[in-house]
């Protein structure tokens, strides 16, 4: 009830509204026109036929005979008489039941339908609205991304022009408001001015040109867009964009590294602090089937294990934690403690077998394309002949084919096989098909939506890469570049000032892993940093730290310690 004064508002304010109330009328006019003529033909041939009614049974008779009730209390006995009725009877069909409901709702209900979704949704932000994210489509990038932000309790809106997907948005706790994405007045009732950050996300040409209509209104908020071809780099960039990034190509590049035929260095993912935080593989290195405690890896390197990736599931190491070939592992130290762990793991390591890439889209051409500059051979299985730029690398056919499968090598010794489709259905497909060919080869696998990334690790697959999430984690660390790095499916590294509760004592006394889950990556005192500190050490005020724990861990922090 609290909607119906600005729905009535805006439906007899809108120009359609009043034209579309306009036509009912007429029409609802022209039917009670047939009916008053109804009623005064039906006096003369009554009268014709020697009978007399009052005026109330004309408009009786009438109405039951063109709403087809027919009571049969009232008839007439002559030809005309009857004629006339079936005149009546027809006339009511074509009015009452066909023409009267398809016009009501035409005229009246979609448009009051329309007009409780446009009253219910907002077309401006309030005017102290500020640091605040504007998001211009409701993707799975966009999806991901809203998560976050409402887990950090950061303000948002998403701009969305159709008031049916409003009102969906509306239905699911997502904050909207409607507007034409290539109208500055839709950024200006939004506050884009005082912005925090602006998340162009829709396709290369409606991108250039939302991109151009924001600098008309504010040169300095910072936008950040989506490139798909790699030509609109330069022209989103020319056009104003702060940053541009082509998801789809850094996924294919993400998912080329995590192969077994690739380089057992660390691939750095992110820094916080000053602290640098890289991804290794593990398969293959001195390492490999070792005790963590036995490794040798801090004493040679420098470098610390502060995470365990397997199979899609986090773990904080301990001394006599197994690294597994499959294993992945996160590391942290500085730049000259990473130069030292790459010549520790050796730089690369020959296969003769080829890596089979599922998919010649763009994220499959992202990834042989890194394959090619490592020096990994490949081949890629389309489907699509227009597709196939080489007939030494590519193989035409169905990727669900066995015989297709058998001539790209899988059957042999290929390491690893990437599954890159744009189609989370097909991909968990074919992680089933190719785990039951061949138990032991890698599968890095794509994942459109983070629903699904659970689902392909449960059917085999090793790695599963997350477009959304990887989109969504770019985003928010460049929007929280300092105090949050998103690493990847809810696993962040954050900073966060000693607790008043944990002052005056060591890191062991506190049993911070054990009553949050994270761990301690570094302590910062001043401009100087304490990486891996010794259980010993005991906090201070005025100290920072820097740790590392999935999204549940960081709450159980702040809820527990701070």
């Amino acid at each position: 009830m609290k909607y119906l004064p600005s729905q009535l508002s805006y439906f007899f304010h809108n120009t359609t509204m009043r034209k579309n109330l306009r036509n009912l009328r007429t029409f609802l006019i022209v039917i009670a026109a047939a009916i008053s003529s109804y009623s005064i033909f039906f006096h003369f041939i009554m009268e014709y036929e020697g009978r007399q009614y009052s005026w109330i049974t004309g408009f009786y008779w009438t109405l039951t005979v063109m709403s087809t009730l027919g009571f049969g209390d009232i008839t007439f006995t002559s030809d005309l008489g009857l004629v006339f009725s079936m005149i009546v009877l027809l006339s009511g069909i074509l009015f009452l039941l066909i023409m009267l409901p398809f016009t009501f709702i035409r005229f009246f209900y979609a448009p009051w339908l329309e007009s409780k979704a446009q009253s219910r949704t907002p077309r401006e932000l309030p005017e102290g609205t500020k640091n605040h994210i504007i998001i211009t489509n409701y993707e799975p990038i966009a999806m991901s991304l809203i998560s976050k932000l409402n887990r950090y309790h950061l303000n948002y809106i998403t701009v969305v022009q159709d008031t049916q997907a409003a009102a969906d948005l509306l239905d699911m706790n997502v904050k909207v408001v409607i507007g034409e994405l290539d109208m500055p007045e839709t950024y200006q009732r939004l506050r884009v001015e005082k912005a925090a950050l602006i998340f162009v996300n829709n396709d290369d040409m409606l991108n250039t040109n939302i991109v151009a209509t924001i600098r008309e209104l504010s040169e300095s908020v910072p936008i950040i867009t989506i490139a798909d071809a790699y030509d609109s780099i330069d022209i989103l960039e020319l056009a104003g964009a702060t940053h541009v990034f082509q998801f789809t190509r850094m996924l294919g590049v993400t998912m080329a590294r995590h192969t077994l035929g690739e380089s057992a260095q660390a691939n750095i993912v992110g820094a916080l602090g000053g602290i640098l935080i890289a991804e290794s593989y593990a398969a293959h290195t001195p390492y490999e089937g070792k005790e963590l405690l036995k490794s040798g890896l801090r004493e040679k390197t420098g470098v610390i294990v502060v995470g365990i990736w397997q199979r899609g599931k986090f773990e904080i190491p301990r001394p006599q934690t197994i690294i597994h070939p499959n294993s992945i592992l996160l590391l942290a130290g500085s730049e000259e403690q990473f130069r030292r762990y790459n010549d520790f793991v050796s730089s690369s390591r020959t296969l003769e077998a080829p890596v089979v890439i599922l998919g010649g889209g763009r994220v499959g051409q992202a990834a042989a394309d890194t394959l090619e500059e490592l020096g990994v051979d490949y081949r890629i299985i389309e489907k699509n002949r227009n597709a196939i730029k080489d007939n030494n690398k590519y193989i035409l056919g169905d990727a669900a084919d066995i015989h297709t499968l058998e001539r790209a090598g899988i059957s042999t010794e290929s390491p690893s096989v990437l599954i890159t489709t744009h189609d989370d259905d097909m991909n968990i497909y074919l992680t089933i098909y190719c785990r039951e060919l061949r138990s032991n080869i890698q599968i890095v696998s794509r994942a459109i939506r983070d629903r699904n990334i659970t689902k392909l690790y449960s059917v085999g697959a090793d790695i599963v890469m997350s477009y959304a999430s990887m989109g969504a984690n770019k985003v928010f660390n460049i929007l929280r570049p300092d105090e949050i790095l998103m690493l990847a499916e809810g696993l962040n590294v954050f900073k966060a000032a000693v607790p008043a509760s944990l002052t005056g004592k060591t890191l062991a006394e506190n049993q911070i892993r054990r009553k949050t889950g994270c761990n301690v990556i570094a302590i910062r005192s001043g401009g100087s940093f304490n990486v891996n500190p010794d259980p010993t050490v005991q906090l201070k005020q005025n100290e920072e730290l820097i740790l590392i724990g999935t999204a549940e861990a960081e709450n159980e922090f702040k809820k527990v310690l701070s």
